[in-house]
């Protein structure tokens, strides 16, 4: 895996020697005193996604490090091409029988595409580490027969395997072997611990309606790493089997990185692995864990992918359920209600209905309102829509599913 990754940014020496290092060779503020900086996202979180850069921008790694099969190493530099635009997904298939495959999928407000393309267009080496492909899809061949949900996770509509699908909110891995215990959801936990009975909703609140420490950027990371590790000590690897087998993998990964480029690795991964990547472990015990793991060959390449199908209603188990309006938070530079409802109006109106500026300026005013009302920092998708329906579309659900199924959802088509 760490075949060809260019050494950068570390100085070495003999005793007696004077090396002289740059600026460019010192870690940026809030490094960890040992080890690498490990970034821990919720996949297809606009929250994420913007930390992971603020993040990278104030660290500057020498080497970054994403949860993805490694076999798609030589696809990295595509990512920079001006004709590729996400959402897009990485495919890979077995090489002997095309028809069994698995799906990496990245929308533009996805920490690890952001991680990704700040990578390359910084001209920093990145590589994936989690479990290469070859054992994924020999696991499948593993598991035939066994319940889906449990072994190798929710298959999506066309019945293809997707290696995220067992992942909620924070990247809580791949499905397991038959022997697992029940699954956990990580975030649900956190949620009704902070008091919320809706996981989605409290993780909107906490993080993607925020913006972030502006004096530490490494802040979000840190906290949200103590409240896994937290989760960890109570339910272990929460049922995943795999997981301690990717974990294993990826810190092998890590151990590489840094033979080359010494402690200025960044890893941008799943919350939910971020204390086992943490956890000092031997280079033999984690090969011993990988020892024998069927594989086989595969190829790996770039595909469109569209809003649609990184919805949580499409089957795909790491999904979210408004990708549309995630992708709006994400590039919307400021004011992100009244550029909804903008956007809505216009919709609305391509749809021959009367919506006027003032409709607008109240939809936004009753969502504001609505959103103090809840005691939520920002007007969120629900507040959204409760106003959009009241104002623009004269309390008519009718209307309001059009506005879900283009806008909130959306028919986005990425290109490679």
């Amino acid at each position: 895996m760490a075949d060809g990754m260019t050494s950068s940014g570390t100085s070495s020496g003999k005793a007696g020697v004077t090396v002289d290092v740059t600026e460019e060779d010192v870690p940026g503020p809030g490094w960890p005193a040992v080890g690498p900086l490990l970034l821990g996202v919720r996949h297809h979180g606009p929250g994420s996604a913007r930390a992971v850069r603020a993040a990278l921008e104030a660290a500057r790694p020498a080497v970054v490090l994403i949860e993805g099969p490694p076999e798609a190493d030589p696809l990295v530099p595509l990512a920079a091409d001006p004709d590729m635009r996400p959402p897009v997904a990485l495919l890979a298939h077995a090489v002997d029988e095309p028809g069994r495959s698995a799906f990496w999928p990245l929308a533009e407000f996805s920490p690890e595409w952001v991680a990704l393309r700040w990578a390359v267009d910084h001209g920093i080496p990145a590589r994936f580490i989690d479990l290469p492909a070859a054992h994924t899809l020999a696991w499948q061949d593993d598991t035939e027969g066994a319940d889906d949900t449990e072994d190798t996770g929710d298959a999506d509509r066309d019945g293809r395997e997707d290696p995220d699908d067992s992942e909620e909110a924070d990247g809580s891995g791949e499905a397991g072997g038959p022997g697992d215990a029940i699954r956990i959801d990580p975030l649900g936990v956190l949620a009704r611990t902070a008091g919320h009975d809706d996981a989605e909703r409290w993780w909107e609140d906490v993080v993607e309606h925020r913006g972030g420490d502006k004096g530490d950027p490494l802040a979000p990371f840190t906290a949200l790493e103590e409240a896994m590790t937290a989760l960890r000590d109570t339910y272990g690897s929460g049922g995943h089997h795999r997981d301690l087998l990717r974990e294993a993998h990826m810190r092998l990964a890590i151990r590489a990185a840094r033979r080359e480029a010494g402690e200025r690795v960044a890893v941008v991964c799943g919350a939910w692995h971020v204390p086992a990547l943490r956890r000092r472990t031997t280079v033999a015990a984690d090969r011993a864990l990988l020892k024998g793991l069927p594989r086989v060959r595969t190829d790996v390449t770039w595909v469109p992918w569209t809003h649609r199908r990184l919805s949580r209603s499409s089957g795909y188990g790491a999904g979210i359920d408004s990708p549309g309006w995630y992708g709006h938070l994400f590039a919307a530079p400021d004011r992100p209600v009244e550029r909804w409802m903008t956007k809505v109006a216009g919709l609305l109106r391509a749809e021959d209905r009367i919506v006027s500026a003032a409709h607008v300026i109240e939809a936004v005013r009753l969502a504001e309102t609505l959103a103090a009302m809840r005691g939520r920092p920002l007007a969120g998708l629900g507040e959204t829509t409760d106003a959009v329906r009241a104002v623009l579309c004269d309390g008519s659900d009718v209307p309001l599913a059009l506005v879900h199924d283009r806008l909130v959802v959306g028919d986005v088509l990425g290109e490679v």
